[in-house]
């Protein structure tokens, strides 16, 4: 039946609705017998016996990050009220930051630890179902207490669950985005079920967008099932794991949710940070080492250039804006003369070897083709003597 703020619910008083899904409301309620708050979750059906058994396992959980669940009513359940955005409010405003979804990640994985060694199985983890409290405390809520429901009535965010027991076909089976291959395929679920939530929860956590998406849940539904997940998205740390959590064969997938830890990769990210940083002053030795071998390879050129008949003809190079020639530097001159290398202190106050194009120092109709390097210096420029040159 409906419930409205002022009815009750044996000795629960409800206050004020808190929100909707697909199996369901929940109400604020007060229980008077202990002045305490809690949150009550209604179902249009009554609870089965199954139901009533798997509730009490669930209730017997206790653990920090679990939502505890207080008392089973005959269509409700009362649980811990949680303050705080849920994780789907943290992702609408963005990505969350690597070091802050991991700090969200290990809650979370404890929560799923502590359950599964009890045989609980969540089967519709996702953000919406993960509230963050102030002082930065995860609490997972509704392990695994919704109901079957029927796939075609239902919201992609709002596909129910089923529990491995209540197994249809054509019903979908966790909320559609999360759920993993085996659920969508109708197949019985175990842990795995909830280490393939766990990574498309984390991936969306470090991405701000959902892993698999679609306009209706068949939509989804088939993203799940084909569509190999972007981890080109998401740091290098956290790749293997990914990887690992949502292999699409649960054989594949890691097997304990308590193991996370061992596949982050920090040495990788920390190589990688290593390279990035020596890859900005290494390109300027590339340069300046191609440089030096340009020049290199113009004077194995020239000593190996027969000498022509030609006349004498002595040019000054102007020092290039932004560099300073050291005393004594000699320059160079390519064989076809349309380059010049040098060496030349830059504004780092790093001595190069520098190559700069010269057809402007060429005179008119010849060209240079030998050189013998005798050169001198001053602070406006260096001399290049003895060049040899030939008439077109």
């Amino acid at each position: 039946m409906p419930v409205s703020a002022g009815d009750r619910l044996g000795p629960y008083e409800i206050i004020s609705p808190l929100g909707r899904g697909g199996m369901g409301e929940v109400f604020r309620a007060r229980d008077a017998r202990v002045q305490r708050d809690v949150a009550i979750k209604t179902s249009a059906d009554r609870f089965t016996e199954r139901f009533e058994r798997e509730a009490q396992a669930i209730a017997a959980l206790n653990h920090p990050n679990v939502c505890t669940l207080y008392d089973v009513g005959s269509n409700y359940l009362v649980m811990e009220l949680v303050e705080g955005p849920t994780l789907a409010d943290r992702i609408a405003a963005g990505a969350i930051p690597l070091d802050e979804s991991l700090k969200l990640a290990a809650q979370i994985a404890d929560a799923l630890s502590a359950a599964h060694r009890r045989n609980v199985i969540h089967r519709d983890l996702k953000p919406g179902n993960i509230r963050v409290k102030v002082d930065g405390t995860v609490k997972v809520l509704d392990f695994g207490l919704a109901k079957v429901g029927v796939a075609a009535a239902m919201a992609p965010d709002d596909s129910p669950t089923l529990t491995a027991h209540d197994t249809l076909a054509g019903v979908v089976l966790g909320t559609a985005a999360y759920m993993s291959p085996e659920q969508a395929k109708g197949k019985p679920v175990d842990k795995n079920t909830d280490i393939w939530a766990f990574g498309v929860v984390l991936y969306e956590m470090l991405t701000g967008t959902q892993l698999h998406q679609g306009e209706t849940v068949s939509e989804t539904i088939a993203s799940v099932l084909k569509e190999a997940p972007d981890l080109n998205r998401v740091p290098l740390k956290v790749r293997r794991l990914l990887k690992s959590c949502l292999q699409k064969d649960p054989e594949q997938r890691l097997h304990d949710i308590a193991d996370w830890k061992l596949l982050l990769d920090d040495d990788l990210a920390e190589i990688a940070t290593r390279v990035n940083s020596r890859t900005r002053w290494l390109w300027p030795a590339v340069a300046a080492v191609s440089l030096a071998a340009v020049a290199g390879l113009v004077v194995a050129q020239l000593r190996t250039a027969p000498p022509t008949a030609a006349q004498e003809v002595r040019s000054q190079i102007p020092q290039p804006e932004g560099l300073t020639f050291n005393p004594g530097t000699q320059a160079t001159i390519s064989p076809d003369g349309k380059w010049l290398a040098f060496p030349a202190v830059g504004p780092d106050n790093v001595s190069r070897m520098y190559v700069r194009s010269i057809p402007q120092f060429l005179p008119d109709g010849r060209r240079f083709l030998y050189l013998r390097v005798s050169s001198a210096s001053d602070k406006t420029g260096v001399y290049v003597g003895s060049l040899d040159v030939k008439p077109e």
